[in-house]
């Protein structure tokens, strides 16, 4: 009979030196950026969705340090259709492009993400416009998440 003793001695002791060196969680309450941006989206729907992902991910700024300025476009297209040449489900595709500037107005950094998500239009018209609405809501999402990702990797850079 072998044993996997060894196996989780060496486990175990190598999670008590990462507890050790200093590695913090990345998404906790805790982080630097939390509360330190102060957001900037379109003034459309889509833009709202943005910034309020923006705002439940990273906080809203009290005493903001750094300014987010985000600008999306967004577009549609056909990605079923059918012999008869009606279109039964649409992609709509999303590019936000993102720049982080400091108190002073210096570009800290800037981005661009992408995305899509797709919806049916096999129902009614409201359905289908309904349907629409949700794909952009959906679509800003993606985009915030990604954003905030991107800013969340930075972050170790930013408060140097």
């Amino acid at each position: 009979m072998s044993s996997n003793l060894p196996s989780r001695r060496f486990a175990i002791l190598g999670l008590l030196a990462l507890g050790g060196c200093g590695f913090a969680p990345v998404y906790s309450d805790s982080n630097t950026l939390r509360g330190a941006i102060a957001f900037k989206a379109d003034e459309t729907i889509a833009g709202y969705r943005l910034q309020e992902r923006l705002e439940q991910r990273l906080g809203r700024a009290t005493a903001p340090r750094y300014t987010l300025d985000v600008t999306m476009t967004r577009g549609s297209r056909s990605a079923a259709i059918t012999d008869d040449g009606d279109t039964t489900r649409y992609n709509v595709t999303g590019i936000a492009k993102w720049t982080l500037t400091d108190a002073t107005g210096q570009q800290v950094e800037k981005g661009k993400v992408d995305a899509f998500t797709s919806y049916s239009a096999t129902g009614s018209t409201t359905a289908t416009q309904t349907a629409a609405t949700d794909a952009t809501a959906r679509l800003s999402v993606i985009l915030a998440d990604m954003i905030v990702s991107r800013l969340l990797i930075l972050s170790p850079k930013l408060m140097q």
